[in-house]
């Protein structure tokens, strides 16, 4: 794919990759066998029908495209763009396994790009039911979750507690990997299907989830606020000032136009020499970030090896193309000041790895005495998130040991009409994982309002009144 050089995107927020041309996505397309056990499909993990969109895209026919990836995926312009296709669809590609997995991921961003430029959306004809429907985050599951209820009949209302809707989408992502006009574009067409977006709205504060269900008059409540609290390292030195979390160096720069002083008035914390601590794709959107700012130096610092590094290959490419300098198999033991408070820079240790954990990867151990001083003067932890403890702290709704909403295979809460998915139930994720938690969360939504599901098949047991399956007979609901 096309992209910018790596000198000249290193001074600039526009996107990295320019997108497929046409003959780009033809020439791709043909690469795919259309295998009859489709296993890019078991792959995708809200079941996308790969081979049919590719197909279409092979026949020139992008809008029959845009309609089969749009029966399952929301967001086929942003999921192009951010899923880790390698560790899903890609990974499973059968022409991966002797040559180049075909592109996927890029073959669903063409899709979405050509759907946006022409203006496509698919709005089906809705009949409304009369059930109210309030859905608590507007990132990635909140969306997706919404979707499948306005079209079900259902009036739609996403809060979000931010001043613009998109969620991790708009905060979390620079614009160089997913640009703004992408995500506002994917909402509009969510507002094609009566979705009401209420942002500056920060539900357990103005009113519970309690009260949503209660005088509210919404019938069902989903929960999709992702898991932005950051973690932190707790080494000495950690309150100096110009540590901070990634989360706040990237809401700052990418939501609130930091980037953009003094013509916006966000202040953002700016380092000659950077250090960011992690691997994962926030770190990677720390780093590259940082060096947009103007930063002299960005290090990236991680206590395993690269191969370990959760990122994206991708990612961590385009950091290294940018003048990231990556600092393997070493880890932070203290923050070190100038005296007033100010960082100056990091103590760190060699590590070396050991036997794998329970994730998987080989734990890493410190080397006796190889500690050193690292000089920098401005630190960036990008080492995991936790979950908001606001819904906890407001609400009955129970959650597990880790603090996390907990629910059962429906994705329902400990409350009546309460449901949750995304980050908040599983700890961070991925966009397209964090999109299927929200759609299993409707299905859940709609079985509990007594919506028939149209999207699975209907299927009469033994047991039927005038031909209708017993479990499917309507009920009315009376409020108490």
């Amino acid at each position: 794919m096309p992209e910018q050089a790596p000198t000249a995107r290193a001074k600039n927020f526009e996107e990295v990759a320019s997108g497929y041309r046409l003959d780009d996505a033809l020439r791709e397309s043909e690469r795919c066998l259309l295998c009859p056990d489709q296993p890019c499909v078991s792959g995708c993990p809200v079941g996308i029908d790969i081979p049919g969109f590719i197909r279409g895209v092979n026949e020139r026919d992008l809008r029959g495209a845009y309609d089969i990836l749009t029966r399952t995926s929301l967001l086929p312009a942003i999921c192009g763009r951010v899923c880790p296709q390698e560790n899903q669809c890609e990974g499973r590609c059968t022409v991966g396994q002797t040559l180049e997995p075909v592109a996927i991921g890029r073959l669903e961003r063409f899709v979405g790009d050509a759907a946006i430029q022409q203006g496509w959306a698919n709005v089906p004809h809705i009949e409304p039911n009369g059930f109210k429907v309030g859905i608590v985050g507007s990132g990635p599951a909140g969306m997706a979750c919404a979707a499948d209820m306005a079209k079900a009949g259902c009036e739609v209302t996403v809060y979000e507690a931010f001043h613009q809707a998109g969620g991790v989408l708009k905060y979390g992502i620079p614009d160089f990997r997913l640009p703004n006009p992408v995500v506002d574009a994917e909402i509009a067409n969510l507002k094609k299907l009566g979705v009401r977006f209420e942002c500056n709205t920060l539900v357990g504060r103005l009113f519970t989830l309690e009260q949503m269900i209660g005088e509210m008059g919404f019938d069902a409540v989903f929960v999709g606020v992702g898991a932005g609290y950051p973690t932190m390292l707790g080494i000495p030195g950690d309150s100096a000032n110009g540590v901070l979390s990634a989360n706040e160096l990237l809401t700052r720069c990418n939501l609130m136009r930091g980037r953009d002083f003094p013509d916006f008035d966000t202040p953002q914390p700016i380092g000659r020499r950077v250090a960011v601590v992690g691997a994962g794709n926030t770190a990677m959107d720390a780093m590259r970030v940082s060096l947009r700012l103007g930063a002299e130096k960005v290090y990236c610092i991680y206590r395993r090896s690269r191969k370990e590094a959760p990122a994206r290959a991708e990612e961590i490419h385009h950091a290294e193309e940018e003048g990231v300098e990556f600092h393997w198999l070493t880890h932070p033991v203290a923050v070190l000041d100038d005296g007033s408070g100010n960082v100056k820079g990091l103590r760190c240790v060699r590590m070396e790895l050991g036997e794998p954990d329970g994730s998987g990867r080989r734990r890493p151990a410190p080397v006796a005495g190889s500690e050193f001083d690292f000089e920098c003067d401005l630190v960036v932890y990008a080492i995991g998130t936790n979950a908001n403890p606001i819904m906890g702290q407001t609400s009955r709704l129970r959650l597990n040991k880790r603090g996390y909403i907990d629910t059962d295979e429906r994705l329902a809460t400990s409350m009546a009409g309460v449901f949750a998915g995304g980050d908040i139930v599983t700890g961070a994720a991925t966009v397209i994982k964090a999109m299927g938690a929200g759609r299993q969360a409707a299905a859940g939504m709609k079985a509990y309002l007594g919506i028939r599901d149209g999207d699975r098949p209907y299927d009469a047991g033994e047991d039927t009144v005038f031909g209708i399956d017993a479990s499917e007979r309507n009920f009315v609901r009376i409020r108490v």
